[in-house]
C-alpha cells in the first residue's frame, strides 16, 4: 500500500512537455524582445542572440515554468485589448495625483481598504494587484486568496479598483473558465 502511495506522489511530480508550438512562440517572443532591446543586427550577435534564446527556452521546459501561466498565449489578444485601457488610466490617475500635489491645501486622504476580487487564476489575480500599483494614487499591499488590501491617496482613488472596473476588465481578460 505505501508503495502505490508514492508512486501516484511520483506521477503528480513528472514533468508534462509542453507542446512544441508552445516553446517555439517562446523562443520566437524571447528572440524579437532581444532584438528590439539590443538593436544589433550583425550576423556573429545575432548567432549569441538565437543561442541564448534556445538555452533560454531549454532552461524554462527543464523548470517546467512553459505552461499556461507562465507563458499565456491564449490570453494574447485579451491582454492586448487590455492594455491601451489600463494606459489610458493610468494616464487620467496621473492627472488627478498631478492636480492633488500642486493644490496649495493637499487634500489627501489615505485609506487603506481590503475587497474581494473576482479573478479565478494567480495569472489573473497578479494582473489585477499589478494594475492597480501601476495606477499612480494606489498601491496593492497585500493579496490574499482572492482578497486584495489597496492604499490610496484618496477615496475617490478606490472607483477604479473596488467599484468594479479594472476588476471585471482583468476577469473578463481571463476569459471562460
Amino acid at each position: 500500500m505505501e508503495g502505490n502511495s508514492i508512486a501516484s506522489v511520483d506521477n503528480r511530480h513528472q514533468s508534462r512537455r509542453p507542446s512544441l508550438a508552445r516553446s517555439a512562440a517562446l523562443g520566437i517572443v524571447l528572440f524579437v524582445l532581444w532584438l528590439i532591446l539590443s538593436g544589433i543586427f550583425e550576423p556573429l550577435l545575432l548567432f549569441f542572440g538565437a543561442l541564448s534564446t534556445l538555452v533560454v527556452v531549454f532552461i524554462s521546459i527543464r523548470m517546467d515554468v512553459v505552461d499556461n501561466e507562465g507563458f499565456p498565449v491564449h490570453h494574447i489578444v485579451r491582454i492586448i485589448a487590455y492594455v491601451p485601457w489600463l494606459l489610458r488610466e493610468i494616464g487620467k490617475a496621473n492627472w488627478d495625483v498631478t492636480k492633488l500635489i500642486l493644490n496649495p491645501k493637499l487634500p489627501i486622504s489615505p485609506r487603506l481598504a481590503t475587497f474581494r476580487g473576482s479573478q479565478r487564476t494567480d495569472l489573473g489575480r497578479f494582473i489585477f494587484a499589478n494594475s492597480i500599483t501601476l495606477t499612480p494614487g494606489t498601491i496593492t499591499v497585500g493579496v490574499y486568496g482572492d482578497e486584495f488590501e489597496v492604499h490610496a491617496v484618496t477615496r475617490d482613488a478606490f472607483t477604479g479598483t473596488e467599484e468594479g472596473e479594472m476588476n471585471g476588465r482583468v476577469a473578463q481578460m481571463e476569459g471562460p473558465h
